[in-house]
Parts: structure tokens; sequence; C-alpha cells
């Protein structure tokens, strides 16, 4: 069995890109630092380009997809190379089509009624989005006991301060955040930065045996 995607490491970070010469070399020191899973948003229009690229010239980094909200993005996604999806919500429609993609996927919820909707239809990881802003590690405290089988990725407001509460939690597998990718340091092109603080974030995997 392929291991979960929420076992890949603590931290996916979250990559918003406005030059997709910048993918491969900020993938590679993702990659160095300890965090091969990638998620790089549609939020820019070189978002398929650099998923294109990372997935040909990275092969050791797990490149995907985030902020996926149509079928149509789910198959464009794929065919760049994307090997996970990542929603910030998730409809019937939408997540049939993830589903069908023949790639993992985590859809998000905000909601108790959208977890257990989820869990009737089978799909049993999931995007916790907006983190902070919909409760927090206390929301997921509080669904751990009724929703054992759901197990998230929370990404919204963490950084490396909450980070290590949230991977202390039974129902987390790892958490989306942007802190190891400044935007000065994005912008400078300075990629042993990147790679530095990559490093300190795949720590807290350490951090969460001793939890």
């Amino acid at each position: 069995m392929a291991p979960s995607l929420l076992d890949l490491a603590p931290v996916v970070p979250v990559v918003v890109l406005e030059d997709a010469s910048d993918a491969v070399p900020l993938a590679r020191a993702l990659v160095a630092g300890g965090l091969p899973m990638i998620e790089v948003t549609l939020r820019t229009p070189v978002a398929l380009d650099a998923i294109r690229a990372i997935a040909g010239e990275v092969p050791e980094a797990v490149v995907g997809a985030g902020t996926v909200i149509t079928p149509d993005q789910v198959t464009e996604t794929v065919a760049a190379g994307a090997r996970f999806l990542v929603s910030p919500g998730w409809t019937d429609v939408l997540l049939e089509a993830m589903q069908a993609s023949g790639v993992p996927f985590l859809p998000g919820v905000s909601t108790t009624s959208e977890v257990v909707a989820l869990l009737e239809r089978g799909v049993t990881e999931m995007k916790f989005f907006p983190a902070e802003a919909a409760g927090g590690t206390a929301y997921l405290k509080s669904l751990a006991g009724p929703l054992p089988q759901a197990r998230f990725c929370p990404t919204g407001g963490i950084g490396p301060e909450n980070a290590p509460e949230y991977l202390s939690l039974p129902n987390v597998g790892c958490v989306g955040g942007t802190w190891m990718l400044p935007a000065d340091a994005i912008a400078a092109r300075d990629w042993g930065r990147v790679e530095a603080l990559a490093r300190e974030a795949a720590g807290l995997k350490t951090l969460r045996a001793q939890v």
C-alpha cells in the first residue's frame, strides 16, 4: 500500500510562484531541506508550467496542485504531472473529478457536517482550511472523539510557533504553510535560506515524535 499523503512530511510547503523559472531551484531547495511534498497553488498563471517543470526535473519531489476548484483544473494539473490534489473546499462534482483522477487528494473542510459527508463517501483524509479562522487546534481536538477516522492537513494561519501544537494532535498528519518561503527570499532567489528554513520545518517531525 502506498504511504498516506499525510505521512510524507510533517509540513507541506504551499508555493505561490510568479515566475516559472523559480520552480525547479525552489523545489530542489525544499527537497534538500527535507520537505519533498510540495503544493503548487493555482493562484498564478505560471502554476501549470511550474508543476510541469518540477515533475520533469526534480523527480525526488512529490509535486501537487493546490487551490483546485474545478474538474478542468483536476484534468490539467494531473496532465502537467501533479501527483496529488488539494482543494480549499469541495462539491460533489469536484469530488467526483478528484476521485476519478487516479492521484491522491485532500478536499478542504471547515465544518463537522463537511467531514461527515466526506466520510460517507469513503474519504478519510482532508485539508482543514482555513485552520486558524475555522477554530484551530481546539476545533480539531473536538472532532477527534466522535470522528476518529478522519485525518487532517490543517492549512491557513499556521507558522513555526503554532505548528507543533497542531502536529501533536492524533488526527493531524501534517500541516501546510508558507513560512519557509518568505517573499524576500524568493525575490532574491536565496535558495540557501529556503533550504535552511525547510530543514527547520522538517525538524518538527522529530519534535512530534517526542510529544
